[in-house]
């Protein structure tokens, strides 16, 4: 998540002072990324200091109004130009989780999958749910209509990110179960000593809940 960019595509706007932008990027994402007044303002110092943006005055409030330059606006552009990297993806935490459970001594990973999956799926309930809201939102118009707007997409990737990571974990057991079965048979078929295949033991997979097929459009 990129507060740097954020905070200049809502200065692009107009002059606002810290805990304004703070309000208004948590209203343009539904909260989904909360920020703290103090991120807003070490950022915005960082700003300023690379020319990007600069303080204009005050408000009749006494706020510190702050302003983007035309520096600031050319590394907009830039940024809304220029394709999300992903060759160097972010950390994942339930993939690490996934791979340090693999062989670790007590734990049975068929359950963290399982347990992992019913939160997903949970989680995914609730997007849905807040999808048809936000959609109510949109169609009846207003004047917070480009917040509503930007917080329903939000939530359709917010939807799309736990359908495949559902289908991810469905993808694991699968494999796991495959490996497990394929180094038993191994075994059997070894005619001395250990088979040098090794895999996680996995027992066969129980009734779990599986996720809903939801659609974004």
């Amino acid at each position: 998540m990129s507060i740097r960019h954020g905070l200049l595509a809502l200065l692009e706007r107009g002059p606002r002072y810290g805990s304004q932008l703070r309000t208004e990027f948590e209203s343009r994402t539904g909260s989904t990324w909360p920020l703290n007044v103090g991120q807003v303002y070490t950022t915005l110092n960082r700003l300023e200091r690379d020319g990007m943006v600069a303080q204009g005055g005050e408000d009749t409030a006494g706020h510190t109004l702050y302003t983007i330059t035309d520096s600031g606006r050319a590394e907009l552009r830039t940024w809304f130009e220029k394709p999300v990297d992903r060759t160097s993806p972010a950390r994942d935490e339930l993939a690490i989780k996934l791979a340090m459970a693999v062989g670790a001594p007590g734990v049975d990973i068929r359950n963290v999958i399982q347990s992992q999956r019913r939160h997903t799926v949970k989680a995914m309930q609730d997007y849905t749910r807040l999808k048809a809201q936000a959609l109510l939102a949109v169609e009846g118009g207003g004047a917070r209509e480009r917040d509503d707007v930007a917080w329903l997409l939000v939530l359709e990737q917010l939807i799309f990110q736990t359908e495949a990571e559902a289908r991810w974990l469905d993808h694991c057991e699968s494999r796991l179960i495959r490996l497990s079965a394929t180094a038993a048979t191994a075994g059997t078929e070894a005619s001395s000593g250990p088979s040098s295949s090794s895999a996680p033991t996995v027992s066969a997979a129980p009734n779990v809940p599986t996720a809903p097929r939801t659609s974004a459009s």
